[in-house]
């Protein structure tokens, strides 16, 4: 039987690109996502839901408890951007923010809970390298993921005896349409946004922005207890190196 993954936000960009790597190393995806989407070729069965919702979470591990009857790994990427200044974000831009990018995880983690507890499975967190550095205009996006990385751990610490793991990726610059529609809305006139992400990429030690299929095969070796299983409560940070460099060098 093929174990089972569910990723939230799998129309997106790194969303999208891990189930394509879930499924060709032969685990069976279910993919949640928002949008309504018409065709998603790596996923096995698509669930519409918006994981912001407090009663989406129950609705969504209903349906899997019912149709896959077991849960291996739970990928928490679903997430929300919103760029302003801090003093311009509102308390609705901030509470959406914390609802679609920790609170959903703390809901979707107690539904999803006695399906991993059996399967002695994982639960993977994405985060961000906004957590450790962040930049000026999105002050609620890395309180957020600092927030989820806090929750990582001690998720690690309550579920380890019953032998579920817990681990966060926090991917740093990856050419997603998140990533995109972020440069676009600083367009440089003169500039394409391909050549602006050219240019983000060589102020990165490997001189490229990441794609998305390196996040998805770094959060699948978190899933598999057969390459991570001694791995819990930690973070991972793939961002080309950007956070290894001083920035008054």
């Amino acid at each position: 039987m093929k174990p089972v993954a569910l990723i939230t936000g799998a129309a997106g960009g790194i969303g999208s690109a891990t189930a394509g790597v879930f499924t060709e190393a032969g685990w069976h995806v279910v993919g949640v996502d928002r949008r309504e989407i018409d065709h998603l070729p790596q996923v096995a069965h698509f669930i519409r839901a918006d994981i912001a919702e407090p009663e989406a979470p129950e609705r969504i591990f209903a349906e899997v408890t019912s149709r896959e009857g077991r849960l291996d790994a739970l990928i928490n990427n679903a997430s929300l951007q919103i760029c302003k200044p801090l003093i311009e974000t509102t308390p609705e831009d901030w509470d959406q923010t914390m609802a679609s990018n920790v609170r959903s995880v703390f809901l979707s983690v107690r539904q999803a809970y006695p399906l991993l507890k059996k399967s002695k499975g994982a639960i993977v967190n994405i985060s961000s390298v906004h957590a450790l550095a962040t930049s000026v205009g999105i002050a609620a996006y890395a309180a957020s993921k600092g927030a989820l990385l806090a929750l990582t751990r001690a998720m690690a610490l309550e579920f380890g005896p019953d032998h579920v793991r817990v681990n966060a990726v926090l991917p740093g610059a990856v050419d997603t349409p998140m990533l995109r529609a972020g440069l676009n809305r600083g367009h440089v006139e003169g500039r394409s946004v391909a050549e602006l992400v050219r240019g983000l990429g060589r102020k990165h030690v490997m001189g490229r922005v990441g794609r998305p299929e390196e996040i998805g095969r770094v959060i699948l070796f978190l899933a598999d207890n057969d390459q991570s299983s001694f791995m819990t409560g930690q973070a991972v940070t793939i961002d080309g190196g950007a956070t290894a460099r001083l920035s008054t060098e």
